[in-house]
């Protein structure tokens, strides 16, 4: 069962709507088969536009660590790994790691402003994809802005790609056991549709989502259900655009299921239940649905366009979908006894480190106190300064110093008295 995290707490007895986007949400696809077709047409998609043939020889390589959360520099044309306060900790250059030296070369202090306008994170599955097009030759472009928007925009064309379709089974997940078969989908919404309203807003087109939908419910085989897919919603958004659907939107239109086209007038009617609708915006969708924002459940797979805009701009409730969880959680409870007998080594090292310092540093004032004739307690101040200097030069960041100040206080009461006679 996947497991769920909270970050704040959230009466699900007062969401009365619940919102899907469907890649990589709803539907999952299948990796690497997925990454791979999808590398394939992006070089083919850049070679069209004018890169160089030679580039068609290279093949996608899912060992390279790209990751959801990664940061990319397009002045220079690195890859970086950059924590919440904008330290540079890794770097790439192609598929070339930064040295120690380079990164400090590149980035002054290991530091860079991630709100920068030359700096894109990488928020979900397909962008890392596009990491892998284009960093394997990037030292070849002149400039990383030329490689990164040239990318992108391949990126954006060959999305939704009919090859896709033409083999859904190679590319998409349908689990064929509960709870997570095309039983336990419908099972699923129709639990949701009990407690309140169910939408799917996406940024595929309808011909795509209805394709991906139709596979994931099994409609048409043995044991799945006979409802259409599109029964379980009680709205329907394809060509959403999103992030520009959670500010101004766009013209809502009607799609016309028998012809798979648009209406070409503006929808200004009624919401129609099991209707397609194209664009719009979210204050459009609450308006249809008769609902806030803050009756909304919104799950989704894009950090920056799914959870955070929904949530500042609109104020709806989200859940984001990270599958690489799983993975990352599989190893940290296989590994957790090591990683608890290193914590539990590291604590007996620097207790070790203190004892054998604060009978050094006492001895030492012994010392400094005969010569000196210090009073016992002008000779237990400097110690102490002198020992508190001496483990923060030692443990660094790992151990709070006041912990440290306070054991050493401890030897001094119980070990000074014997080392003064």
């Amino acid at each position: 069962w996947p497991a769920i995290f909270v970050n704040r707490s959230l009466a699900l007895g007062n969401i009365c709507c619940f919102g899907f986007d469907m890649d990589y949400t709803l539907a999952a696809y299948k990796s690497p088969a997925y990454e791979m077709l999808t590398f394939e047409l992006l070089l083919e998609r850049l070679v069209c536009i004018g890169y160089p043939h030679e580039i068609l020889r290279y093949s996608y390589d899912p060992t390279f660590p790209t990751q959801v959360g990664l940061v990319f520099d397009a002045l220079y044309g690195n890859l970086l790994k950059v924590d919440a306060h904008g330290n540079v900790l890794l770097g790439t250059q192609g598929f070339t790691f930064l040295s120690e030296a380079e990164i400090w070369g590149f980035y002054p202090s290991k530091f860079i402003q991630r709100d920068d306008l030359r700096v894109s994170m990488f928020s979900t599955h397909s962008s890392t994809c596009r990491v892998r097009a284009g960093w394997g030759w990037g030292r070849c472009c002149d400039t990383g802005y030329h490689l990164f928007q040239d990318v992108t925009d391949a990126m954006d064309n060959v999305h939704q790609s009919e090859k896709t379709l033409e083999n859904l089974e190679k590319y998409v997940e349908k689990d064929v056991s509960p709870p997570l078969s095309f039983r336990g989908i419908p099972i699923l919404l129709g639990k949701m549709k009990e407690v309140g309203k169910v939408f799917l807003a996406t940024n595929s087109s309808y011909n795509y989502t209805d394709a991906i939908m139709t596979y994931l419910f099994g409609t048409g085989e043995a044991g799945a259900t006979a409802r259409p897919w599109s029964s379980y919603f009680d709205l329907i958004v394809v060509d959403m655009q999103k992030p520009r659907f959670f500010a101004e939107g766009t013209v809502l239109r009607q799609v016309n299921t028998d012809s798979d086209k648009l209406r070409v007038d503006t929808y200004t009617g009624p919401h129609q239940h099991c209707a397609i609708y194209s664009g719009c915006s979210s204050d459009v969708v609450c308006k249809l649905l008769g609902v806030r924002g803050k009756d909304i459940l919104y799950i989704g797979d894009h950090i920056l366009v799914d959870i955070l805009k929904s949530k500042k701009r609109q104020g709806w409730w989200t859940c984001l979908v990270v599958p690489e969880l799983s993975r990352e959680l599989g190893i940290w409870i296989q590994e957790k006894e090591r990683m608890e007998e290193l914590k539990r080594l590291d604590v007996h090292l620097f207790l070790h480190l203190l004892l054998h310092l604060s009978l050094q540093m006492l001895q030492e004032s012994v010392v400094d106190q005969e010569r000196a004739n210090l009073d016992p307690a002008s000779c237990l101040l400097s110690c102490s300064r002198r020992m508190n200097s001496c483990l923060l030069s030692h443990a660094g960041n790992s151990l709070n110093s006041f912990f440290f100040i306070y054991l050493f206080f401890i030897f001094l009461v119980f070990l000074g008295p014997h080392l003064w006679h």
